[in-house]
């Protein structure tokens, strides 16, 4: 009988089966076919079912030695970026069952141009500000880190600055253009995003990029940058505006909330809640919700009124915010996305179908 290590594929063949099947993602469990992701539908590529020897090859390989060690004796799971024949995967190492694991994201190899994205028109008035802070929302996998990408790179075409990312792990490599970007990795180069966003207001920055808002002590840092004459982005797993708005008070001990919805009320610049829906003929297309920071949306979020911003949203067209379901509707209408996959979405499927029908 032969090794089912030496009998495995490569690491390199699992690779290039997903770049050519087009993937997002590559999973690596025991038990279980390598799994690609094309289209946000799960396939398994043809290869026989893994067992936990070969996923350990397989990561020990890619981690080295001293990564792997760390792993397996305090980390037990692991982010960072890979390199692979010009293009960049963003992988998480963990534990189930006992038995390492492995997902890798691909990024696209081009940053793409931000106008292409198909973000509402307005998204792009975010940018021209000083400071401010501009908030990307949405799940896992839905495109956000691209977003923040794009944004970034326009800046840096556009405008003679100093760019500083904050990231776990780096994905997306800048060039610099008419400004200066400046990487920073947690855990190589900063030992945490609070840490990092604290020493920035001594690096001279015009724009910080934060990879997530993870806790207290780095939505404070952001807020105190967006409200000193920096432009801040960044990212939350939130699923809509008014969710985003209630998420960042909600982190704060119930005695700093007020003086928190103050500083968000007046830091806030705009908030894009976004998904990525598979298209009827192929790949996958965006849809957005888009928030802009008028006089009306600081009052409500300085009043403690969020669970208002949908309605706000809905009727402030004409300033060009969003509702997510009105892009939705738009989606559908145009023959882009079907009603079931919009409806699956929609944060309020009622209303969503009265705007399609």
């Amino acid at each position: 009988m032969s090794d089912p290590i030496s009998s495995a594929p490569s690491f390199a063949q699992l690779l290039d089966a997903a770049i050519s099947a087009g993937a997002s993602d590559l999973h690596l469990v025991a038990d279980c076919p390598p799994m690609i992701r094309v289209d946000s539908q799960l396939r398994p590529l043809e290869f026989p079912p893994f067992s936990p020897e070969t996923v350990t090859n397989f990561i020990s390989g890619f981690l080295g030695a001293s990564l792997y060690d760390k792993m397996v004796t305090t980390r037990k799971e692991l982010d960072f970026s890979l390199g692979y024949q010009g293009l960049r995967f963003r992988c998480n190492t963990y534990f189930e069952r006992g038995s390492l694991a492995a997902s890798l994201r691909l990024l696209p190899k081009a940053i793409p141009d931000f106008d292409t994205l198909g973000l509402p028109s307005m998204t792009a008035k975010l940018l021209e500000h000083n400071q401010g802070l501009v908030i990307v929302a949405g799940p896992t996998g839905h495109g956000k880190s691209t977003t923040l990408a794009a944004m970034v790179n326009r800046i840096l075409m556009q405008r003679r600055w100093h760019v500083i990312t904050i990231e776990d792990p780096i994905e997306y490599v800048f060039e610099h253009h008419k400004g200066i970007v400046s990487q920073r990795e947690i855990g190589s180069d900063s030992p945490s995003f609070a840490s990092a966003l604290r020493t920035a207001l001594r690096e001279d920055p015009d724009m910080v990029l934060v990879g997530e808002m993870r806790d207290l002590e780095t939505v404070e840092a952001a807020l105190q940058l967006a409200q000193t004459g920096h432009l801040v982005i960044t990212t939350l797993h939130t699923n809509s505006a008014s969710q985003t708005a209630s998420r960042i008070i909600d982190i704060f001990p119930p005695h700093q909330q007020e003086q928190a919805r103050v500083q968000l009320s007046e830091s806030l610049l705009g908030i894009v809640s976004q998904r990525l829906l598979p298209k009827l003929q192929g790949g996958r297309i965006l849809a957005a919700e888009l928030l802009l920071a008028n006089s009306a949306v600081r009052s409500i979020i300085r009043e403690d009124k969020t669970h208002q911003l949908p309605n706000l949203i809905q009727t402030s067209a004409a300033e060009g915010m969003i509702s997510l379901d009105k892009s939705l509707a738009e989606l559908v209408t145009r023959g882009d996305v079907s009603i079931d996959e919009a409806l699956a979405w929609s944060l309020d499927p009622k209303a969503l179908k009265m705007m399609i029908y």
